[in-house]
């Protein structure tokens, strides 16, 4: 059997913005069908961010098709740096358009009159997702709305799209337009415009997580991995997403942080021990339930 995983790099163009944006797609071309797994990153994250390419290969030599993608509007120009660089598209992102990104690539691989997929490769009726921070935000409310997704996982994510704004936040940000956030790794002022309070506001239904795994997500397999030692996003909000989806998994790793181990760039041949750990107890999982 071939160890080494093969990589499809494709664009994908969405009805809902004029903004290509890349993904690829790791397996084993062993000529068995084998389930797929789409990867979401988080705020500011991007698809090759640090250790993900070594994560996708992981999953490959696992037994899955391993997809990931740019989200559109993530600063992160096709054919450009490979980093941060479009910080107007940045600004102009928000959940919707982040969501329905996560529609067309699903729409683009289980279709099979177009999907980049290899038909000997890939089981098609079996797929999964799971999101990082933000991403497994964006993960819960995609599975809420597609019934096509078996299953979900989340790994150190949010559990509420309205992070806690405050009113002298939100009358600001409302009178100048834009509130900026640094990316400490880069040390960019990140702009975001006023008009993802105003998306959330209009959308506020499908955008609600609490919401929407209570009521849409009781009977899918689901699984909550957290780190202990979050910075970030703090483990409670793994425990309030389990009381809200008593029947979901949660796996609480001891000594994990919010980016599992990893940074960027990560110069490393393997994965940090905390990715690996996480990456474990998601392929135990998904085998059981795919």
């Amino acid at each position: 059997m071939p160890n080494q995983p093969v990589r499809l790099d494709f664009l994908l163009s969405s009805p809902h913005h004029t903004r290509p944006f890349a993904a690829d797609a790791r397996y084993l071309p062993d000529g068995q069908t084998k389930p797929v797994v789409v990867f979401v990153h988080g705020f500011k994250g991007f698809k090759d961010w640090g250790h993900f390419n070594l994560l996708a290969d992981y999953f490959a030599q696992q037994g899955f098709v391993f997809v990931k993608l740019n989200l559109s509007h993530n600063g992160l120009v096709v054919g450009g740096t490979g980093d941060l660089e479009d910080l107007e598209a940045f600004g102009r992102n928000n959940f919707s358009l982040e969501l329905d990104d996560i529609g067309v690539l699903l729409d683009t691989l289980l279709n099979p009159a177009v999907t980049p997929l290899p038909t000997a490769e890939t089981d098609l009726t079996r797929v999964a997702l799971i999101g990082h921070s933000r991403g497994g935000g964006l993960a819960l409310l995609k599975a809420a709305e597609d019934a096509r997704l078996k299953a979900v996982v989340t790994w150190a994510a949010i559990n509420n799209v309205n992070p806690g704004w405050t009113e002298e936040l939100m009358q600001h940000w409302e009178k100048e337009g834009v509130f900026h956030v640094e990316n400490s790794r880069t040390k960019q002022q990140l702009p975001l415009y006023f008009q993802i309070v105003e998306d959330y506001h209009q959308h506020r239904l499908r955008l609600d997580i609490p919401h929407n795994v209570r009521r849409k997500l009781r009977d899918r397999p689901t699984l909550i991995v957290h780190g202990d030692q979050d910075e970030t996003v703090s483990v409670e909000k793994a425990h309030e997403l389990k009381s809200w989806h008593p029947a979901a998994e949660l796996a609480i790793l001891p000594g994990v942080t919010h980016n599992f181990g990893g940074g960027h760039p990560w110069a490393h041949e393997h994965l940090p021990e905390q990715a690996q750990q996480a990456a474990d107890v998601t392929i135990a999982f998904l085998r059981r339930v795919l």
